[in-house]
């Protein structure tokens, strides 16, 4: 009996673990692909900013297109913890700041610098 008790707690200890090294990977794979977000009532206006994000041993890289850019520049960085995407990029000639958290599946919101809101759409 001590034995399979033991044998138990060893598998669901294992099952704990894994979730817990998986949880990044399985975060990451939501934001990959491309996005539209829009960025709300900034002192210019509201904003679509087409936006991809790529993970490539588990290291997420993301991309922007500048109004009128015909070309991707590449964000200075990209963090995904628990369910949240973080990015920093130049926009403009502005350092800024971008936070994404899963809605659904097609839908994310957050913030641009703590002061705009963010609304991410999938691209299909």
């Amino acid at each position: 009996m001590k034995s399979k008790v033991t044998i138990l707690s060893s598998m669901l200890l294992l099952f704990a673990i894994s979730l817990v090294f998986a949880s990044p990977i399985l975060n990451a794979k939501y934001f990959e692909g491309k996005w539209e977000v829009l960025i709300k009532d900034t002192p210019q206006g509201s904003a679509t900013i087409p936006m991809r994000f790529e993970t490539v041993d588990d290291v997420t890289t993301g991309y922007f297109y500048e109004e009128g850019s015909k070309e991707e520049s590449k964000m200075s960085s990209v963090k995904i913890s628990e369910d949240v995407l973080s990015a920093a990029f130049n926009i403009s000639g502005y350092d800024v700041t971008l936070n994404l958290k899963k809605v659904d599946e097609e839908t994310a919101k957050g913030d641009l610098m703590g002061m705009f809101d963010a609304i991410g759409t999938r691209v299909k």
